[in-house]
């Protein structure tokens, strides 16, 4: 075989092996009452009442959510972070409250950010949608610490993670998918390192 042929041999097959695996959907919602401009500080939640994953790939999870997290500028902080992160991955197929909104990026810009103070008239409604999340849904939650609510949900559904190195790779693949739609930088980051 020529070397043209054998490479495009390859590429093929590589091709159909990416396209054979079952893509995750990919979704995230957010509370209009989060201060996502204020964060800068972040720390897992734990607890002994808590279902903390201290299993190996609950490391990988926290692993993956830590580099996340201090690419776009967030540092861990043990006394009073400004976002509690929490993760949970669920096995069966799952039933889930979400919301259709806008990308979190273009409300931000948009400046519309609210409080308990805005006026109910002024307030963005929220749409809720019901969702059947396939087997296997990977869900990470940021908690405002300050007031003790959930203002942002990113879910990976439909995640197969195979055993080993293989699915280290699969929840990492996914943590980045799942923080792509919170394109959130702490104040500065970005003008720190140009």
């Amino acid at each position: 075989m020529k070397p043209a042929t054998i490479t495009l041999l390859t590429l093929a097959l590589g091709l159909s092996g990416c396209f054979a695996a079952r893509e995750a959907r990919i979704e995230s919602d957010y509370s209009y009452t989060g201060n996502f401009r204020r964060y800068r500080t972040y720390d897992f939640v734990t607890g002994s009442d808590l279902a903390t994953d201290t299993s190996a790939l609950g490391e990988v999870l926290r692993d993956a959510i830590r580099t996340r997290l201090r690419s776009q500028g967030y540092k861990p902080a043990k006394y009073r972070p400004d976002l509690l992160v929490s993760f949970r991955i669920y096995d069966g197929d799952l039933r889930f409250r979400g919301f259709a909104q806008e990308e979190l990026t273009a409300w931000l810009a948009s400046g519309q950010a609210e409080t308990d103070e805005t006026p109910k008239d002024s307030r963005k409604g929220y749409q809720p949608q019901r969702l059947l999340l396939r087997e296997g849904t990977l869900l990470v939650t940021l908690i405002d610490y300050r007031t003790n609510r959930a203002v942002w949900n990113g879910y990976a559904s439909g995640v197969s993670v195979p055993q080993g190195v293989r699915g280290e790779a699969v929840v990492r693949r996914n943590v980045r998918s799942i923080f792509d739609q919170y394109r959130v930088f702490t104040e500065g980051y970005l003008d720190a390192n140009k």
